[in-house]
């Protein structure tokens, strides 16, 4: 397991922090080669000094998934530095606008969707030719919000994650024979910053923890290990899966 991803290229949207930090270095733990891919440069080039300086092998870009040029841009910044694209976990979103449908401008219910689900479309369409020459795969986050459960004033959250499930089944029922899986983990609430955005204070993290069976939130690397299950071969049979790792919110109730 030390070696599964050896030699591999890993392209990991929104490594900078939370899951996506804990995914890339696990990613490079195990043997890949990895892409960092945020908006955030410092914090991306001081994640890919640190992978480095534990004997892996990573690089990054920087740049707005949400701009249509740079999901291209990304993946041909990856095959020049390493030849080739074999796994891609498109992880970057937002929470986006909060709050009332009836009192949300379309800005901003717009702008949720292109970071969280347009942003998806436009990673898989640059991705994919790649990942055909590969037989590679690729992993999003997306959330139980919107998919088994949902919340107050989130609509525009869980309407954009939901969709990515939507995506991802249509994608593996098209690229599956081609010999490309796509899957999608939807975790629970998890401890990054992210989350301490919607919930800032203790009291608001325990609240939330109580919703959950395990009556805790999850750590990020929680998440990355089982994203690190779907990129792997011990899930060569696993494709169009919308995988929960939520500490078990959806079938919880206090």
């Amino acid at each position: 397991m030390q070696n599964r991803f050896d030699s591999q290229v890993a392209i990991v949207t929104g490594s900078s922090s939370g899951i996506g930090r804990a995914t890339a270095l696990l990613l490079a733990e195990q043997g890949a080669n990895v892409v960092l891919a945020a908006r955030r440069e410092a914090e991306l080039e001081s994640l890919a000094s640190e992978i480095v300086s534990k004997g892996g092998a990573a690089t990054f870009l920087a740049g707005d998934i949400a701009d249509p040029e740079y999901a291209g841009k990304l993946v041909t910044f990856t095959v020049k530095k390493f030849g080739k694209l074999d796994l891609a976990v498109n992880n970057a979103g937002a929470l986006g606008s909060l709050g009332d449908i009836c009192e949300m401008s379309l800005e901003n219910w717009e702008m949720t969707l292109r970071v969280n689900l347009t942003s998806a479309f436009l990673c898989a369409r640059a991705q994919l030719p790649y990942l055909l020459q590969a037989g590679g795969n690729i992993v999003y986050t997306s959330s139980f919000v919107g998919h088994t459960v949902g919340f107050p004033g989130m609509g525009a959250y869980g309407a954009s994650k939901s969709g990515i499930i939507g995506l991802v089944k249509c994608l593996a029922a098209e690229y599956g024979k081609l010999g490309v899986r796509i899957n999608a983990v939807l975790p629970g609430g998890t401890d990054t910053p992210m989350a301490r955005e919607a919930s800032p204070t203790d009291d608001d993290i325990q609240q939330i923890e109580k919703l959950h069976a395990m009556n805790r939130i999850s750590k990020p690397k929680e998440i990355a290990r089982a994203i690190c299950f779907l990129a792997s071969d011990e899930a060569s049979f696993v494709t169009g899966d919308a995988m929960l790792v939520d500490g078990g919110i959806s079938i919880y109730r206090v």
